[in-house]
C-alpha cells in the first residue's frame, strides 16, 4: 500500500492586472520621490512576473475601500481587510476543491479529511470548516488548518495528508491552500514593502491524497518523502507579522543568497544521489529562482514551470507549488516513472521538500 495522489485543482480570482500597470499605479502614489519611484519601477520591472490575479481591484476599485476616487491607495485597518479574506477566501478554497474533485472523479461524500492552509487572513470556524459546508462533506471528516506558515505550507499539508493516509488504508485526504496576498498590500517607501508588492498575487490550489487502493489507476503521483530544515540564519530577512493597517511583510535582499548558500546542502541531504527529473521550485521571486537555479546547476528546462507560473501568476505563497506541479504533469512527455523534486521556502527561513513519483496523466 502506498499513499497517491490522484488530482490537483486550482483557482484564481476574476480580477487579473498587469504588472506594468502595477508599477505606475504604485510609482504615481502620493509622497513618491523619484528615489523610492527607481526602487519601484526596477522591482516591478526585474520581478518575472507579467500579471497576476487580486481579489480586490486596484486599479479600478469602484467600492472606494482600497482606493479613492483620485487613485490613490487607502489604508484600511487590518479588520477591514481581514473582513474581505473572510468573505472571498472560502469560494477560492471551495473551488480549486471542487475542481480537484471532480478530476479524481471522487464524490465529496468519499473525503475522510481535510487540511487547509493560508497566512493571509483568519476566521473561526475556518476554511476547513467551510470546506465541509460548502463542499457538502460529511459533518464527521476531519479537519486541521495550517496557519500562518508562509509559502512552504503546502508541502506540510501534503506530508500530513501522507501520514493520515499511510496510518489509515482507504484514507481520502482534501488538501487547500488560498491565500488573498493583495489584501495586504500598501503603498510606501520601504523596499521590503516595494518587493513585497511587486510579487506577491492571490490564487488557491488543491490536491486529492489517498491510500485508496482501488484508486491507483486514476493516481498521477506516488507521494514520496518530506525533509524540513531551517537555515543558519535568516530568521529576521523573511517573516510575516499583524500590524495595524494588515499583514507587514519583512523581505530582506538577503534571502535569495541564503537560499542559495543553503539550499544545495538541504536539497543533497533530501534526495541523496536520487536522479530527478522534473522540478517544482517555489518562486519566492524570480532572485530566489535564479540562486536555486545556479545553485543546484539545473537547466533552464528544470526551472521552465517555476518560471512560467512566476511569469502568469506571481508569487501566491502556499499555493504556487501546487501551481506549478499542476504545469508539470500536464506535459505528456514526462514519462511513467519520473521523479519529481519539489522545493518551497517559508519564514525561518525553512526549506520544505517533497518527492514524488510520475504513475499516471491528468
Amino acid at each position: 500500500m502506498s499513499t497517491k495522489l490522484l488530482s490537483i485543482g486550482t483557482a484564481v480570482p476574476n480580477g487579473s492586472l498587469q504588472q506594468g500597470r502595477l508599477r505606475d499605479f504604485f510609482a504615481s502614489q502620493p509622497g513618491i520621490d523619484s528615489r523610492t519611484r527607481r526602487i519601484i519601477t526596477a522591482a516591478f520591472d526585474h520581478s518575472g512576473i507579467d500579471r497576476r490575479h487580486a481579489a480586490i481591484d486596484l486599479l479600478d476599485d469602484n467600492s472606494g475601500q482600497f482606493t479613492d476616487a483620485d487613485g490613490k491607495l487607502l489604508q484600511p485597518t487590518t479588520g477591514e481587510r481581514n473582513s474581505v479574506y473572510r468573505k472571498q477566501a472560502p469560494l477560492l478554497f471551495a473551488t480549486a476543491s471542487q475542481q480537484a474533485l471532480r478530476r479524481a472523479a471522487m464524490e465529496p461524500d468519499e473525503v475522510t479529511h481535510v487540511i487547509t492552509a493560508s497566512c493571509t487572513g483568519f476566521f473561526a470556524p475556518g476554511p476547513e470548516f467551510r470546506l465541509v459546508r460548502d463542499l457538502g462533506l460529511r459533518d464527521t471528516v476531519e479537519r486541521y488548518h495550517l496557519g500562518f506558515m508562509g509559502c512552504a505550507a503546502a508541502f506540510p499539508a501534503l506530508r500530513a495528508a501522507k501520514r493520515i493516509c499511510d496510518a489509515m488504508p482507504g484514507a481520502v485526504a482534501l488538501v487547500a491552500c488560498a491565500e488573498l496576498c493583495s489584501l495586504h498590500i500598501r503603498s510606501s517607501e520601504d523596499s521590503e514593502q516595494i518587493v513585497s508588492s511587486a510579487v506577491f498575487a492571490d490564487g488557491a490550489a488543491a490536491a486529492v491524497v489517498t491510500s485508496c487502493e482501488s484508486r491507483d489507476r486514476t493516481a498521477l503521483l506516488e507521494v514520496g518523502a518530506f525533509s524540513t530544515a531551517t537555515t543558519s540564519d535568516g530568521e529576521a530577512d523573511m517573516d510575516w507579522d499583524i500590524g495595524d493597517s494588515g499583514f507587514d511583510m519583512r523581505l530582506t535582499p538577503e534571502v535569495p543568497r541564503i537560499v542559495g548558500r543553503e539550499i544545495s546542502g538541504v536539497v543533497g541531504s533530501a534526495r541523496g544521489h536520487d536522479r530527478v527529473d522534473a522540478w517544482a521550485v517555489h518562486p519566492g521571486g524570480k532572485a530566489v529562482l535564479d540562486r536555486v537555479q545556479q545553485s543546484l546547476e539545473l537547466s533552464d528546462h528544470d526551472m521552465a514551470a517555476s518560471r512560467a507560473v512566476l511569469r502568469e501568476f506571481g508569487n501566491m505563497s502556499s499555493a504556487t507549488v501546487l501551481f506549478i506541479l499542476e504545469r508539470i504533469l500536464a506535459d505528456d512527455t514526462l514519462p511513467h516513472g519520473a521523479s519529481v523534486f519539489g522545493v518551497a521556502f517559508g519564514p525561518g527561513l525553512t526549506v520544505e521538500t517533497a518527492q514524488f513519483t510520475r504513475i499516471g496523466s491528468p
